[in-house]
């Protein structure tokens, strides 16, 4: 029930009829998102520059590995003051799995699965000290920034640029 009443609360924001001024602050999570995505391009045409040592190739993915890190701790914060304050929903946890699942009922995201997957390699990451799991994180790294820029798009209502 829940879950409907705040899925007409999103479409009532987002239609420009859901009352008073915006009280969340976006900016961290929209810096953290554009440098990530920045750093992710730049990482992927790493392969182009046949002079770049490996050591440096190395350091371009875990920067990505870092910035993914903290766009994914600003994303998931930032969904539950949505859920919070926007949707109006009570006694949200203070666990991004949990979230995003709330997430997904009140329809901000279509797949709740690709979601929790990125929980999974934001955890993976912070464990793994051989790389097998930041290389894995950054083969998802495309889709994270595709849906994490639809989230942002999703919760402001602005077009990401």
């Amino acid at each position: 029930m829940a879950a409907v009443d705040a899925a007409a609360r999103t479409a009532a924001i987002l239609s420009g009829q859901g009352g008073g001024p915006r009280v969340i602050d976006y900016d961290k999570y929209k810096k953290s998102l554009k440098h990530l995505e920045l750093q992710f391009e730049n990482y992927s045409r790493s392969g182009e520059r046949e002079n770049l040592p490996q050591l440096d190739r190395e350091a371009l993915a875990e920067s990505v590995v870092h910035r993914f890190e903290t766009c994914y701790d600003c994303l998931w914060k930032i969904l539950k003051r949505y859920l919070t304050e926007e949707l109006g929903i009570p006694d949200v946890p203070n666990s991004p799995k949990p979230i995003f699942r709330l997430g997904f009922e009140n329809k901000l995201f279509p797949s709740v699965e690709r979601w929790l997957g990125y929980a999974q390699a934001r955890v993976d990451t912070s464990h793994d000290y051989s790389g097998e799991k930041a290389e894995e994180c950054l083969r998802l790294m495309g889709d994270f920034i595709g849906d994490a820029v639809g989230l942002y798009q999703t919760m402001t209502g602005e077009t990401w640029k």
